[in-house]
């Protein structure tokens, strides 16, 4: 794989990923997360919105005038939010439920608005897309990784409802822990577990430049 690839996707999962280290979006991020399906529903949809309209953008940015280049940014991610909406509602319609309002909130997420301002309105399509890919799959592997630690605290249970996904019965997912612990699976769970995601992702940062530092001085002596 292109090395410059690489350094994309490491900085859209873990160096810059919107979530972790922006802290954007974070909306439909603390409040949908309360099953890994539920996240890895809105995830997805998130990525396909970012992904396109990163496209879009810079497809047509040599057509966009700058005095309205915002309201035209809003345009783009809305109609695509529009479609995804309507495929959730045609195809996965118990997920579209169980995300209610937040799939057509995800025209207000300023993570996608700030890669088309930032990135997308400046560089060429294949890059755009490329961001818009690494972006969204940190955005989607933080709400997937947030959604599966909430529900394993709050129901003692992983992979639940995803019937959501495939159809057929009501799924009850790996049931690990006969019940829960509640505060998990509320809003002061949602703070509580992004706020331990942070502090893990520092202190392995800090661990790691710790390591670089030691080896370097090794090396000088």
């Amino acid at each position: 794989m292109n090395e410059g690839v690489v350094d994309k996707l490491r900085a859209g999962v873990w160096t810059d990923n919107p979530g972790l280290v922006q802290l954007l979006g974070l909306c439909p991020l603390l409040a949908v997360t309360t099953s890994f399906v539920n996240g890895l529903g809105l995830g997805m949809a998130t990525m396909l919105v970012l992904t396109c309209s990163n496209g879009l953008v810079s497809a047509t940015r040599r057509f966009i005038r700058p005095e309205i280049r915002i309201p035209m940014y809003v345009l783009i991610i809305a109609s695509l939010v529009t479609c995804i909406e309507l495929i959730f509602m045609a195809w996965f319609p118990g997920l579209s439920r169980s995300l209610g309002i937040f799939i057509p909130l995800i025209v207000t997420n300023c993570a996608i608005v700030a890669r088309a301002e930032v990135f997308a309105s400046r560089n060429p399509v294949r890059s755009s897309l490329l961001d818009g890919i690494a972006m969204g799959s940190g955005f989607a592997l933080l709400l997937m990784a947030i959604g599966a630690f909430r529900e394993l605290l709050g129901r003692g249970s992983i992979l639940s409802r995803l019937d959501m996904l495939f159809g057929g019965e009501p799924m009850q997912g790996i049931v690990l822990v006969d019940g829960g612990f509640l505060l998990a699976i509320l809003p002061p769970g949602a703070f509580i577990s992004l706020g331990l995601f942070v502090a893990g992702k520092n202190a392995l940062d800090r661990r790691r430049q710790q390591t670089t530092r030691s080896f370097s001085s090794n090396a000088q002596r």
